[in-house]
C-alpha cells in the first residue's frame, strides 16, 4: 500500500510537471483594461455598460481594469483625456458620446474604441459604413428613419389641435442619404395625420434663433427634433426654445426629456451601453474592430415629462 501511494504521488508530481498550464488557462488570467471616456459623469450609463461586462464575465478588479475618465462637460478636455488613455495602453476604449469618439479616434488609430451609441457614425466620419465600418472603431447607432413617423404622431396626440408641425434638423449632422430618409418617413407621416410640415434646417447652435425665428413666421404649433449629435449636445438650449416658444415637442432620445423636454420616443440607449460590453468582449477575445458592423437599435421607449412647461 505504501508503494502504491508513493507511485500515485510522483505520478501526479510528473503530471504537473509535464502538462504545463493550457492557453486558455492563462488567457482566462489575463486582467483587461478598458478605458472609458465621456464628457460628463452620466452614471446610470456608466453602470449599464458596467451590467453588460458582468453579463460576459468580467468583474472589475477580479479580471478587469476599467481607466474611467469624464471631462466634466468641458469638452475641450476630452482629446488630453483620450491621449491619457492611449498612453495607458489599454485594450479597448470605450467611448460614451460622438464628441468623446471623435476625441479618441485623433488619439488612436490602433487601440480599438467602441462607441455605444451614436446617431449617425458614418456622417460625422467614425466609419466608412454601416455594415463595413473599417477601422479601428465599431459600435451602435441609435439612428432609425422609421421612428419619425412614430414622433409624429405622439406629436398629434399629445396636441390634437396641431396643423403646422416644424422639423428642426442639422443636415451636415447627417449622412445625404440617410438625412432624406429621415425627411421622407416626416412627409410621410405628415400627410397620414393631416398636418403641414415646415423643414427648418439648421447649421449648428450659433444658427438656433434665426431657426426657431422662422419657426415662429411659419405659425408652427409644435415641433419634432430629429436626430443630431449637435442637437444631444445643445439639448437644454433647444428644450429651453421650445418652452420659451410654448411649442409641443417630441424628441428623439430620453436625454432631452431628462433637460426638461415634453417627450421623446427612441432607442433605449441603456440597452445600447449594456450591449457594447458585447463589442468589447469580442474585441478581447480576439475579433478585428474593422469586421464588427455597426448595429441599429433593438429596443424603443416613450417618455413623457408630465412637468414640461412646453405645452
Amino acid at each position: 500500500m505504501i508503494g502504491l501511494r508513493l507511485v500515485f504521488s510522483i505520478t501526479l508530481v510528473l503530471g504537473g510537471l509535464f502538462n504545463p498550464v493550457s492557453a486558455e488557462a492563462q488567457e482566462a488570467a489575463k486582467v483587461a483594461r478598458i478605458g472609458y471616456l465621456a464628457p460628463d459623469r452620466e452614471v446610470v450609463r456608466y453602470q449599464a455598460f458596467l451590467q453588460g461586462l458582468r453579463d460576459h464575465g468580467y468583474v472589475e478588479g477580479h479580471n478587469v481594469v476599467i481607466e474611467y475618465r469624464s471631462a466634466e462637460e468641458k469638452l475641450d478636455r476630452l482629446p488630453t483625456l483620450a491621449a491619457e488613455l492611449v498612453s495607458l495602453k489599454v485594450d479597448v476604449v470605450v467611448a460614451a458620446a460622438t464628441v468623446a469618439a471623435l476625441a479618441a479616434k485623433q488619439a488612436t488609430r490602433t487601440i480599438p474604441i467602441v462607441f455605444p451609441a451614436v446617431s449617425d457614425p458614418v456622417a460625422t466620419g467614425l466609419v466608412a459604413g454601416f455594415a463595413r465600418p473599417g477601422g479601428n472603431i465599431p459600435g451602435l447607432s441609435f439612428f432609425a428613419p422609421a421612428l419619425v413617423g412614430k414622433c409624429m404622431e405622439l406629436v398629434k396626440q399629445a396636441a390634437p389641435g396641431v396643423s403646422r408641425v416644424a422639423v428642426l434638423w442639422q443636415p451636415a449632422g447627417t449622412a445625404e442619404g440617410q438625412g432624406k430618409a429621415l425627411l421622407k418617413s416626416a412627409e410621410v407621416a405628415a400627410r397620414a395625420l393631416g398636418v403641414q410640415l415646415h423643414v427648418v434646417g439648421t447649421r449648428g447652435p450659433e444658427d438656433f434663433d434665426r431657426a426657431f425665428g422662422e419657426m415662429t413666421r411659419a405659425r408652427t404649433d409644435a415641433l419634432m427634433v430629429l436626430v443630431s449629435a449637435t442637437f444631444v449636445q445643445e439639448r437644454r438650449r433647444l428644450v429651453d426654445r421650445a418652452a420659451k416658444d410654448r411649442l409641443p415637442a417630441v424628441y428623439p432620445a430620453r436625454a432631452f426629456v431628462d433637460a426638461g423636454g415634453l417627450m421623446s420616443y427612441g432607442p433605449n440607449v441603456l440597452d445600447q451601453f449594456r450591449r457594447a460590453a458585447t463589442y468589447v468582449d469580442k474585441i478581447l477575445k480576439g475579433a478585428k474592430p474593422a469586421d464588427l458592423p455597426v448595429e441599429q437599435p433593438m429596443k424603443f421607449e416613450l417618455v413623457i415629462n408630465l412637468k414640461s412647461s412646453a405645452t
